[in-house]
């Protein structure tokens, strides 16, 4: 099989393949269009290999110069096409022929799936230098046991590895990953994100211009929480403001028939809107009061930062990297995992203190800009691999 690959006039010696799921709307894949736009900039001659579809925002690497790879997508095809046994052996296939045919310095593979795939071709291949980034904590083994046996075995072949946050950073020490390969790097975000006035966003999306309105920004997956948002809103509807609204975006992965039901039965269908995958999330977040993350488990999350850099207080769960980036009382309220009952004594609390929100939402957005800019993100990248490829010179 030949992959075509541009010539241009590239660096030599930096050749960088990312390696990842997709490029559609999500954490990661943010974070990847973020990041590698910048690094492209600085020289290097970059790849993203897509594992299970290219998704609807490859076009904005392309259009940096940034070439994506990955099956095209039959139309119409449901979404299990994408991971089925045959369709990942495709992938697996071409992606062995990629890394052979145009031979890349670095590998850098993003979430368990490409990295279980994907590790064991460029080891084949020979590619010189390969990091792992993990972004979540590692419960996902325990919905895919065999994760946690052939995981361990690919760690000992990786030049490094890269964690999100402290918590994740811990958990790849306690796997036996020599401390020397791990590094911390946190997302970034751009800090300087125009965005709309509160009364234009806010008529955008049909919203009453006086409403208290919170925001959820996470894809309909069962450990994200929202059951527990919902529980928790059930039992403190009737003192919040009339009209209060609560706007939940994010794809739907098989809850949300589930979901509506469940606000049916609290009493709150009139309140919480579900909106589905929506791409406009800077009019979202300038019409909101208060953001809310609910999960179960999280690794750093890039919801929580945008809306921070919105000037909104926060109420996250203590799970992961959550508290490394909202302090408790001074950029937004922490309550425990499982907790209806905390989460709606939280949104209570800042529902009836809007100085409390203006002072938690103005600290958060100065911690922002100085703790998780996207620039020292690409600056800790771009020094991770230039270190790299001066060992292995």
């Amino acid at each position: 099989m030949i992959i075509e690959m541009s010539k241009g006039n590239h660096k030599a010696g930096r050749r960088l393949l990312v390696v990842g799921e997709s490029l559609g709307i999500g954490g990661t894949e943010t974070h990847l269009i973020r990041l590698l736009q910048p690094l492209a900039a600085r020289g290097w001659d970059t790849t993203v290999y897509c594992i299970t579809e290219r998704g609807r925002r490859a076009d904005q690497l392309e259009a940096a110069g940034i070439r994506v790879v990955g099956l095209p997508q039959p139309e119409g095809a449901p979404a299990p096409w994408r991971r089925n046994p045959g369709t990942i052996a495709l992938a697996a296939n071409r992606l062995f022929w990629l890394l052979r045919q145009w031979r890349p310095q670095i590998v850098h593979f993003y979430l368990p799936g490409p990295y279980l795939v994907g590790a064991p071709l460029a080891i084949a291949a020979g590619t010189p230098i390969k990091v792992m980034s993990r972004r979540s904590l590692s419960r996902y083994r325990q919905r895919r046991p065999l994760l946690s046996r052939i995981e361990p075995a690919l760690h000992g072949h990786m030049d490094a590895v890269i964690g999100n946050s402290r918590a994740v950073v811990s958990e790849l020490q306690s796997e036996g990953i020599d401390s020397a390969k791990i590094s911390l790097i946190y997302n970034g975000i751009e800090t300087s994100t125009p965005l709309p006035g509160r009364e234009e966003a806010r008529r955008r999306l049909g919203l009453d211009p006086d409403a208290l309105v919170g925001l959820v920004v996470a894809n309909l997956i069962s450990y994200k929480g929202h059951t527990d948002l919902i529980d928790g809103l059930g039992q403190v509807s009737g003192s919040l403001p009339a009209g209060w609204r609560v706007l939940c975006a994010g794809r739907d992965q098989g809850l949300r028939s589930k979901l509506e039901r469940l606000v049916v039965a609290r009493g709150i269908g009139e309140n919480v809107q579900f909106l589905g995958e929506h791409t406009d999330v800077p009019t979202l977040l300038a019409a909101a009061d208060f953001g809310v993350l609910s999960s179960w488990e999280e690794g750093f999350s890039n919801v929580i930062l945008e809306s921070m850099a919105a000037r909104l207080p926060m109420i996250v769960t203590d799970v992961g990297g959550n508290p490394e980036a909202v302090l408790d009382g001074e950029t937004g309220l922490i309550v425990p995992p499982h907790d209806p009952a905390a989460l709606g004594q939280a949104i209570l609390r800042l529902a009836h203190d809007a100085g409390l929100r203006d002072r938690l939402g103005g600290a958060a957005d100065k911690r922002v800009k100085q703790e998780f800019s996207i620039d020292r993100c690409v600056d800790s990248h771009h020094a991770l691999y230039e270190e790299l490829l001066a060992r292995r010179r």
